[in-house]
């Protein structure tokens, strides 16, 4: 292993864990150089599906861009990185659980924004508004009404007592 900041690579590893979830292993490793420490993360790397967008193009699913627009998402929301970390983990195992060689971006989508409807829904309607690209306020505004009526459903079923949303 490289050391990150002079570039040797006689470097030890001083500690080993298991990820929670048991997809990764984190290492904590020391330059026998110049001393540094640095983390590495080593997870198991399965063939991912190709990416087929909307407009037909194709490419490789990249975890690190789904991350990514989970964490714009989230943007001063109290979602933790943890939160965010699983959920691109749980995001990435559905899609790799399909066994297709191809995915259509849409459906990865769906996985994203069903995930953060279970994190944050505020997080869930921005990463909806962009994703669906609301043409108007209206479309908007049906969308915030679904996600009213999902929860005034949840709460009926929890045998909590049904609050009443503002009229917009």
């Amino acid at each position: 292993m490289l050391c990150p900041f002079c570039g040797q690579g006689d470097t030890r590893v001083l500690d080993s864990r298991e990820s929670s979830e048991g997809t990764s292993i984190r290492r904590r490793r020391a330059c026998e150089h110049c001393k540094r420490r640095f983390t590495t993360y080593e997870r198991v790397e399965e063939l991912s599906p190709t990416v087929v967008k909307k407009d037909g193009r194709r490419e490789s699913f990249d975890r690190d861009k789904l991350l990514l627009g989970l964490r714009k998402a989230c943007e001063k929301r109290p979602v933790s990185v943890a939160q965010l970390e699983a959920a691109a983990v749980a995001i990435e195992r559905k899609i790799q659980e399909l066994g297709d060689k191809e995915v259509a971006s849409s459906r990865i989508g769906q996985e994203a924004m069903a995930q953060l409807a279970s994190l944050d829904q505020v997080a869930y309607v921005r990463f909806a508004s962009v994703y669906r690209s609301f043409r108007d306020i209206s479309e908007f505004m049906a969308e915030l009404a679904e996600l009213l009526q999902q929860e005034s459903m949840k709460k009926a079923i929890e045998g909590k007592p049904h609050e009443q949303a503002p009229a917009p």
